[in-house]
């Protein structure tokens, strides 16, 4: 059971990545699909900035409360901007991004697609000719690559708006020493490796429900089946890509001598 488990992970594993391959090439043919990238990203990045804003002030407040609890006991209360903004920018920012905009557009690619799929739109689509891989697939993976690093850039943002607030106003720290504290620490490399993150769970997340929901069968229960293996896939593959990554950029700074 254990080797047939094993076999279809790999076997899976191949076709999905065949699949990614097959759709980042069809990008580059004519015709050009900017006016569905357009669209996806507004339904990706738009249409996710509410849920985005709103997670990211609240995760900001209690991360920022309980770091304060923590460093009180040490007296060291003023490294709670620095390390909340570290925190955030490297780790949180992109990761909770990355689990939000999945759930959010994620599932419902898989379920529009899977739609499609079992009501034979996409068959139609084949018969007249258009490579459904590009017009459906390729705009979605693009657009969610696009948009991905700005939603984490706004989540950053306003978590840090948050943390200000609860420090500040809440716990009445001094807020010179707050920000000056996170000028010392906070380096743009940071940010940069949260953005870079952000990025590669917005591929996969895009990949994973697309595929999901590309390969529907089985009607309307495979539609659900589809749309919460995608979600679940690519809400899993996010957090271990993320220690992987976090661990590939350490080596890099150690090569480069930059960390």
């Amino acid at each position: 059971m254990i080797i047939e488990y094993f076999r279809n992970f790999v076997k899976e594993v191949g076709d999905i990545f065949l699949f990614l391959v097959n759709s980042v090439r069809l990008l580059f043919m004519k015709p050009y699909r900017i006016l569905e990238i357009t669209k996806h990203m507004e339904f990706i990045g738009n249409q996710s900035l509410g849920i985005i804003i709103l997670t990211s002030l609240f995760t900001g407040l209690a991360m920022s409360f309980q770091i304060y609890l923590g460093f009180k006991i040490i007296n060291a209360v003023n490294l709670v901007g620095p390390t909340v903004a570290l925190g955030i920018s490297r780790e949180l920012g992109p990761v909770l991004t990355g689990l939000i905009v999945a759930a959010r557009a994620g599932g419902a690619m898989a379920a529009r697609l899977g739609t499609m799929r079992v009501n034979e739109q996409i068959d139609a689509l084949d018969v007249m000719g258009v490579n459904t891989k590009q017009y459906l697939i390729s705009p979605r993976i693009i657009a969610a690559v696009i948009c991905m690093p700005l939603l984490t850039a706004v989540f950053d943002f306003v978590a840090m708006l948050g943390s200000y607030f609860l420090v500040v106003h809440l716990v009445e720290l001094d807020g010179a020493i707050f920000w000056q504290r996170i000028r010392d620490t906070l380096e743009a490399r940071h940010i940069y490796e949260g953005l870079i993150k952000s990025a590669v769970f917005g591929l996969v997340f895009a990949l994973v429900c697309s595929y999901r929901g590309f390969n529907t069968v089985g009607g309307a229960k495979g539609v659900g089946e589809a749309t919460n293996k995608g979600v679940v896939q690519s809400m899993v593959s996010i957090i271990i890509l993320d220690y992987f990554l976090t661990n590939m950029i350490r080596i890099y700074y150690v090569i480069t001598g930059t960390g």
